[in-house]
């Protein structure tokens, strides 16, 4: 899996080259002309010098419409790639105004310029962080509010051994990089109607979000809508496959700006169970439902299925840290004595790990939980009337979520999207249940209800939830000194000398995320937003906060490399699997 590492808060620096220059070798090009016949004039003195004259580049060249930065310089060939950034000019750029107005749509139109700028640069060395079908914000292409256009690069620059190839390298740098200006960032020689479709496509997706709340909805999948993925690692839409269709009793018509009215299946607050035979299309609603928190590029098939943006999937994860976290709700005593109210381990099990995630998640400020069977654990999950009836409660910690789920959402207004297969005691809580057969859905509410109306003998083990006890995290516990950061795809992030375990932690969708996390966390502790004294929400506040006034420089200003801004609830995730993460104090 690919890594990425990265240091926070500025380009990292190459060894200086401090052996003597060859007679007849190349010049010191600082002081030449700072243009693009420069650059192509200093490239090319340099074939065949040392690799480490490559660090003369370092700072702005001037082309005709756009200034090409050379960020950082790779030391070697063998060490992380250089980076660049190309600078265009509003008027060469000649982006209309209306396309990129809003915040929505400037994202937007990033997205599709650094998808157009990738693909004009494949096969050339010159490599740009696109990421896949979700639309995110990201260092590696943004826009001035006057219409300019910033893109990132990397590039290998170009070697042989340890000495320059220099006609390579003015071949990448002074001609397939103006080809991509001249190409793919200007709004001339663009594909003008696949632009204006992605923004509007955007813009569609992010008002039917904003809409749920306003509608009483907490999801949305529309009429039409391509939810199966050609496999687990191609999140493309599966050919041929079967389009959503809702049940008449759900469907509801939200109006968008540019499509106007379209129709799909509203899911409500509270309590929605989806059920079905396996393979009939479940989880792959709910795993539609989490990525319903991130637009989609067009095509994706899943652009018109939005959930609320504070819906967070919550699993088992066996052997992950979890420290000072209430789980009383769910484990009221141990064998041990450990005080469940404040909560540790090194090492949870399926059971612990799952509670502390829905109380972590919640914590954070989730308002819509999404649990699939599948990952869960089965004890905390259920416990029937036979189960019950020889296993007294005395002798039972667990308290199952089947008892949990319907003071969560009564008291703390917490609802919850679950797929459930296995168990039909969840009949009696939930106010929905929408059957999944073969990727068709039906609204079998009524005959659940018939159903739950034969006693089984199982009885209710809790009536309430209590209040959250937030947490004030120690910010001398979070690595800041030039800490090294490294994603390893969204698998994991390795900050200083921990690695933090994400498999678990399903809606990251891109390792430019994980990036993120680490340079956020780093930046909120240096900057003082974890300082000691803020809770975890009133950090995850106080970050959010900065992101809309500032954009991706909320995350790290300085930066050089790849990232994209994550949201909260994946920060809070990754603080809490944090093992080196103190709690200094509760605040109720």
């Amino acid at each position: 899996m690919a890594e990425r590492t990265t240091r926070p808060g500025g380009p990292r620096r190459g060894r200086p080259d401090h052996r003597p220059r060859p007679a007849g070798g190349p010049r010191d090009h600082g002081a030449g002309p700072r243009d693009g016949a420069g650059l192509s004039t200093a490239l090319r003195d340099m074939h065949g010098a040392s690799y480490g004259r490559y660090k003369s580049l370092t700072g702005t060249w001037n082309f005709d419409g756009f200034d090409l930065e050379v960020l950082r310089v790779q030391p070697d060939p063998y060490a992380p790639a250089s980076r660049c950034e190309i600078r265009v000019h509003p008027g060469t750029a000649e982006l209309p105004p209306e396309l990129h107005s809003t915040p929505v749509r400037a994202r937007a139109l990033a997205g599709f310029l650094v998808r157009a700028a990738a693909h004009r640069l494949r096969d050339s060395g010159l490599r740009v962080d696109a990421g896949g079908q979700q639309v995110l914000d990201r260092s590696a292409c943004q826009l001035s509010s006057d219409g300019g256009v910033r893109l990132r690069l990397g590039i290998d620059l170009p070697g042989r051994g340890r000495s320059i190839d220099g006609h390579a390298a003015e071949r990448a740098l002074c001609r397939r990089v103006p080809d991509v200006v001249e190409a793919a960032l200007r709004h001339a020689t663009a594909d003008q109607t696949r632009m204006r479709e992605f923004v509007e496509s955007v813009e569609d997706t992010d008002a039917l979000r904003e809409a749920l709340t306003g509608r009483d909805l907490v999801a949305f999948v529309a009429d039409g809508a391509v939810l199966p993925r050609r496999s687990g690692v191609d999140e493309r839409p599966l050919p041929d496959a079967v389009p959503f269709s809702s049940p008449e009793s759900m469907r509801v018509s939200i109006t968008v700006p540019n499509r106007g009215e379209i129709t799909g299946m509203g899911i409500g607050p509270g309590i929605t169970l989806v059920v079905g035979g396996g393979f009939h299309g479940k989880s792959t609603l709910l795993r539609a439902l989490e990525n319903g928190v991130y637009d989609h590029v067009p095509g994706d098939g899943r652009e018109l299925v939005v959930s609320r943006p504070d819906s967070v999937k919550v699993r088992a994860e066996d052997g992950r840290r979890v420290h000072r976290v209430d789980v009383s709700a769910f484990v009221g005593h141990l064998p041990t004595g450990a005080d469940t109210a404040d909560f540790s381990t090194d090492n949870a099990s399926g059971s612990t790990s799952q509670a502390a995630a829905i109380v972590e998640s919640v914590e954070a400020g989730a308002g819509v939980l999404l649990v699939d069977e599948d990952t869960a654990a089965t004890n905390l999950m259920i416990r029937d009337a036979r189960m019950q009836a020889l296993v007294a409660k005395e002798s039972e910690p667990l308290t199952p979520f089947v008892d949990l789920i319907r003071p969560l959402s009564r008291s703390l207004g917490v609802s919850t999207v679950l797929v459930m297969g296995g168990s039909g005691d969840y009949m009696d809580v939930a106010d929905r249940v929408v059957m999944m057969d073969a990727y068709q859905a039906r609204e079998v509410t009524e005959q659940a209800r018939q159903l739950a109306r034969t006693p089984t003998g199982r009885h209710q083990e809790a009536d309430g939830f209590p209040p959250v006890r937030h947490r004030v995290p120690d910010p001398a516990s979070i690595p800041v000194e030039r800490p090294k950061v490294r994603a390893r795809g969204t698998d994991a992030l390795t900050l200083g000398e921990s690695t933090v375990e994400l498999r678990a932690v399903e809606q990251l969708v891109d390792p430019s995320q994980v990036t993120g996390i680490g340079l956020a966390l780093v930046t909120c502790t240096r900057n003082g937003l974890l300082d000691g004294t803020r809770t975890v929400a009133e950090v995850l506040e106080a970050f959010e906060e900065r992101v809309a006034e500032q954009g991706v420089a909320a995350v790290d200003a300085r930066f050089a490399g790849d990232f994209a801004v994550p949201r909260r609830f994946e920060l809070a995730a990754a603080l809490n699997r944090l093992r080196v993460l103190r709690v200094a104090s509760f605040r109720d």
